[in-house]
């Protein structure tokens, strides 16, 4: 491998860059129009522009990134995450050019993708998964009486589905024909695909998930938990390492777990084996995202280690060497989006007419974006994340609130003032938290923003 291509934008896109020369290896970015002047394109080696800025038109065109690849002499492409990350098809086409892909086979990026036989096939290899449907259900009258069998409450979930779309949790009876319906027409929407499976609602979840690293050739590593409960839509905005309620016990049965899961599918690359844990610590796999994650920098903090790098070398055909990973310290990441929090996190995008980045120790910014910078509306809305690791849990969110208030974004509204007043929450401060926690939790009017 000597060239890389970064078949993504923004942040990730430069992230990957980094790391390539630091290995020594030339890099192509490929842009939209509307990316013409994000810093991606100025740091890499080469930069070519596959089209408009309509993601249809330009990141997801299989030919141009393909093409791109082929007149720069490009011999693998980094697809980031989002866009073509976890696109078996794609995968399958970069191997069909002799193109090395970075990340998962096209089988396992398949499999796994589909999440009633990813769950079928993560309980053959012994993870726990949570009570439901013995794959898709294929009516409403099926999933009622699996539904009655499990018992109330109970989840739908599209089985090609993702960020929350094609889900409904079912509470009675008489609402689950009403629920499954509204799911399958939102998955066949979505992702083109109605399929929808049924399973047993954990009240009070966590969102934690384990950071594998595969080599496809029967090797498989784990870097220790991430905690993800802080979401809003299923969409996270804040991430850390070590999750407040996992210890060394929990930590080593789900590591364990992930292994096996990642095992039975022969993983390669980075990835993430995502799990539901409820009140009494018992964990259930939720879903394998197979591909680098946006939160995977709190892990290379705590684990001293280079994600991309792994990737890299892995998709370079290195083996990896099985061994316990030492997690040291504890990191945060708050993403920060182009986003008015007190208008419901409507999108702001715009010019930036001010940008300073905090510092000091213990302090990254990972961002493409500088003072003058047009944040385009087409794509979306984070534009910077914001990494703190300190010795402690306590520590870190004093950190990580010294920083967010160094952090200066104007002439866009931003997530930062979100940030500030949910590290001061009490019940975060403690660790109380599940992914329902941001409905009880009630923002702060902009002019009373706590100090």
């Amino acid at each position: 491998m000597k060239k890389v291509l970064i078949a993504n934008r923004g942040e990730i896109a430069l992230r990957i860059i980094r790391t390539c020369h630091e290995m020594g290896l030339k890099t192509v970015a490929v842009y939209s129009t509307a990316d013409r002047s994000s810093l991606h394109v100025r740091f890499a080696d080469e930069a070519v522009c596959i089209g408009p800025p309509a993601s249809r038109d330009s990141y997801l065109r299989f030919d141009r990134i393909i093409a791109a690849a082929e007149v720069t002499g490009a011999d693998a492409i980094h697809p980031g995450y989002g866009f073509l990350a976890e696109n078996a098809e794609f995968s399958a086409i970069c191997a069909d050019h002799g193109i090395k892909f970075v990340g998962a086979s096209p089988e396992t990026i398949r499999l796994m993708g589909d999440k009633s036989l990813a769950k079928d096939t993560m309980a053959a290899a012994g993870v726990p998964v949570v009570p439901g449907s013995d794959g898709e259900v294929q009516s409403a009258v099926q999933g009622a009486k699996i539904a009655a069998d499990i018992g109330y409450p109970v989840i739908v979930k599209a089985s090609a589905g993702g960020g929350g779309r094609g889900m409904r949790m079912v509470a009675e009876p008489a609402d689950f024909e009403k629920m499954f319906t509204a799911a399958s027409n939102e998955a066949e929407a979505a992702f083109g695909h109605g399929g929808c499976y049924v399973e047993k609602f954990v009240s009070s979840p966590r969102h934690v998930e384990i950071q594998i690293l595969g080599d496809g050739q029967g090797s498989v590593i784990h870097f220790g938990e991430r905690e993800c409960s802080i979401q809003r839509r299923h969409q996270k905005l804040l991430e850390e390492s070590p999750s407040p309620v996992v210890g060394p016990q929990l930590r080593k049965l789900m590591g364990d777990a992930a292994i096996k899961g990642a095992k039975a599918v022969n993983y390669e690359g980075a990835g993430t084996v995502e799990f539901l844990v409820d009140a009494e610590h018992n964990f259930y796999f939720m879903e394998m995202n197979t591909r680098i994650q946006v939160e995977h920098p709190v892990t290379e903090e705590v684990a001293d280690c280079d994600l991309i790098e792994y990737q890299l070398r892995v998709a370079a055909g290195e083996k990896v060497r099985e061994r316990e990973i030492r997690l040291d310290g504890h990191a945060i990441e708050c993403r920060i989006n182009a986003e008015n929090p007190f208008r419901n996190f409507s999108p702001s995008p715009g010019r930036i007419t001010a940008f300073h980045a905090p510092g000091g120790h213990g302090v990254r910014v990972d961002t493409h974006v500088y003072s003058d910078y047009v944040i385009p509306p087409h794509y979306d809305s984070m534009i910077a994340k914001l990494i703190v690791r300190a010795r402690t849990r306590e520590l870190a969110i004093s950190k990580m609130l010294r920083a967010l208030r160094e952090f200066v974004i104007e002439g866009v509204e931003t997530t930062i003032p979100f940030h500030i007043q949910l590290l001061q929450d009490e019940r975060f401060r403690a660790g109380e938290f599940d992914t329902r926690f941001l409905e009880s939790f009630t923002l702060q009017p902009k002019e009373h923003e706590i100090s």
